[in-house]
């Protein structure tokens, strides 16, 4: 028998590993169940593999951009489907059972969709899965155990849906997991002691959850964490002072803790943070000197605390700082000559008890600031006000004057504002002031919302077609008004956030409401109380004028989504306010040693319209800039500190 030439060998054996992997399929059932789920689903128009090898090679749908997005590992001896994106495209209903005949799938994404019912525990067969996103759909029930079986996750992400219950304390079996996304799931109770496992965690979104007890002592232990956020919880302070030992956080925001005061003794190392929030914390004590050593710090929020002392001249150093929030604290002294840094977008030292002059360059273009500059009354012999008292205003946020169908004129307050911005009307008749930027919103900065939608539930549908919003403090004040008892009237319609069956309506907007220093809503939810969104809903009140002053205070608790429709979607939204006396008082009430404060509002210098509001405070006289003036008043602040 004549043997085989070597080359003809070769050709030969080519051919057969060829012919081999051109009949290399994909396992039938899996086939059989990913079809099933395409039709489950309706996206058949998207994806149609009902004659086509889903991981046929080089296939369309198999790309890392693709959505339906099927692809495969054939390294063995037929294919396995290994990743599975249906994003969202708006499937709904619950899980079907063939999603986990795919045993060998790694990634899984089917966020942003509207799938409901509660996730089965067969999700925990899933042993090979690495990343898993059911993010932003309508999933109820508890969080399942079985997720602790996927011990090869890194990323895991069940962020706004509406379970209940605790966290099972078996997702700290998950010891490669670097990502943790569960921020608005609805899950309560303690956070689970066996998190301390987490060693790899870098990234951890735990807001807007009714988690309760203290903040965990072991979060200390998690050196890995990057990005950290605890906001609107019912977890209590202290911070941990084992927070030191996070020396490779960039993102840290932590807010509305309860109980214990907290100190900043903890920030030592942390030079890599660029976003250090920690607003209505319930922090005390003075600013540490070595905040002015973390160089990269673009935002630094610690307003809405128990802040004493000076404000540190070292924070002139942060060349990157782009926002400075310490509104609402009991700081004291001079601000730091240089604090208005070339890259300073927005300075905010409002509800202090300052003292001195501006700083250098207060009036550089393109800073928002709220400050010193809006006078306050003098001494109980001097006349303060410019106008004679009123007994009503109405404002129409956001947008331009208008009549109501009673006849009612909304003022124009259509300015613009910014991160820290205070405006007076024309006439002195009212004030408002913002505080807050939206983070990583696409839309840029913007403060008032608009829809050319009709309104329903009214016969003033324009009055409802724009809105002030704020990421974190919105202030209104009634200047000038008669004593006496005042109705207000706040109106309000959700035209952010879409009411329909898409996941785009899966948004929660909530926020509190203070008249006066008193809290008169918590967790107000337009769009569930009106019955849905772009539907009108007016909330009344009675409140007491014994200063001149009405303050209306809108305020962001750390609640609701963060990012439906789109990043940085949250936080108040009013639509229109109407405040008119209804009984007379007996006069003005008195303050502190026989002093009266009343609010009007005068331009300081030739720039901007800048503030300092607070209980004591000094003021910088223009007339004369050497001399200071203690002003007591009764106006009613109140730090929303618990």
């Amino acid at each position: 028998m004549e043997l085989l030439r070597p080359s003809l060998l070769l050709t030969v054996s080519l051919s057969l590993l060829q012919l081999v992997s051109a009949q290399t399929s994909t396992d039938s059932a899996e086939v059989d169940a990913l079809n099933k789920l395409i039709d489950y689903w309706n996206l058949r128009s998207k994806i149609n593999l009902t004659t086509i090898d889903p991981c046929t090679r080089n296939a369309s749908w198999a790309s890392e951009n693709a959505n339906p997005r099927v692809a495969c590992d054939c390294t063995s001896n037929s294919c396995h489907i290994t990743h599975l994106k249906i994003y969202a495209l708006d499937i709904m209903g619950e899980l079907p059972s063939e999603l986990f005949m795919l045993r060998k799938l790694m990634d899984l994404n089917l966020g942003q969709n509207v799938l409901n019912g509660s996730i089965p525990a067969e999700i925990g067969q899933l042993s090979n899965m690495q990343y898993l996103s059911l993010g932003i759909n309508n999933f109820t029930g508890r969080v399942p155990t079985e997720l602790g079986n996927l011990t090869k996750l890194i990323s895991l992400s069940f962020s706004s849906n509406n379970f209940f219950g605790p966290l099972p304390k078996e997702l700290g079996k998950l010891t490669s997991l670097q990502q943790l996304y569960i921020d608005s799931s609805g899950v309560t109770g303690s956070i689970p002691q066996e998190f301390a496992n987490l060693k790899s965690l870098r990234i951890l979104w735990a807001s807007d959850n009714l988690f309760t007890g203290k903040i965990p002592e072991f979060f200390g232990t998690l050196t890995e964490l990057a990005d950290l956020r605890l906001q609107g919880t019912l977890l209590e302070g202290p911070i941990p002072r084992s927070f030191r030992a996070l020396n490779k956080l960039e993102d840290l925001r932590i807010g509305d803790l309860s109980a214990e005061d907290s100190t900043l003794d903890f920030l030592e190392s942390q030079k890599s943070l660029s976003i250090l929030s920690l607003r209505n914390c319930r922090v005390s004590g003075k600013i540490p000197d070595q905040l002015g050593t973390f160089a990269k710090l673009q935002l630094l929020d610690l307003s809405f605390n128990k802040l004493t002392g000076q404000i540190p001249t070292s924070l002139q150093d942060l060349s990157t700082l782009q926002y400075l929030y310490l509104g609402n604290n009991n700081l004291s002294g001079e601000l730091p000559v240089n604090i208005i840094a070339p890259n300073l977008i927005a300075l905010d030292v409002s509800y202090n008890p300052l003292s001195g002059n501006l700083p250098r360059n207060f009036a550089k273009g393109g800073l928002s600031m709220k400050a010193l500059g809006m006078m306050q009354c003098l001494h109980s012999n001097t006349k303060c006000s410019n106008k004679v008292p009123s007994s009503s205003f109405s404002i129409k946020c956001g947008g331009t004057q208008i009549a109501s169908a009673s006849g009612i004129e909304f003022d124009d307050d259509s300015k613009t504002l910014e991160a820290a911005s205070f405006y007076t009307s024309s006439g002195n008749r009212w004030a408002v002031s913002n505080t807050g930027n939206f983070i990583s919103n696409p839309n840029g900065p913007l403060y008032i919302a608009q829809t050319d939608s009709q309104i329903t539930g009214t016969l003033d549908s324009e009055l409802y077609k724009t809105a002030r919003i704020s990421p974190s403090s919105l202030r209104y004040y009634g200047l000038g008004l008669e004593n006496g008892k005042y109705r207000i009237d706040l109106h309000f319609a959700e035209i952010t956030m879409e009411d329909s069956l898409s996941w785009k309506g899966l948004g929660r907007r909530v926020f509190d409401v203070y008249i006066q220093g008193e809290r008169v809503l918590r967790d107000l939810n337009i769009k569930k109380e009106a019955g849905g969104s772009k539907r009108a809903l007016v909330k009344t009140f009675e409140a007491n004028v014994t200063n001149t002053i009405i303050e209306i205070h809108f305020f962001w608790a750390g609640k609701g989504t963060c990012c439906i429709p789109f990043q940085g979607t949250y936080g108040p939204l009013v639509s229109a306010i109407h405040a008119s006396q209804v009984s007379t008082g007996n006069g003005s009430s008195k303050g502190d040693k026989k002093h009266v404060g009343k609010i009007v509002g005068i331009t300081v210098g030739c720039a901007a319209a800048l503030v300092i509001i607070s209980s004591v405070f000094y003021l910088w006289w223009t007339k004369d800039s050497s001399s200071h003036i203690r002003i007591f008043t009764d106006s009613p602040k109140q730090n929303l500190v618990r």
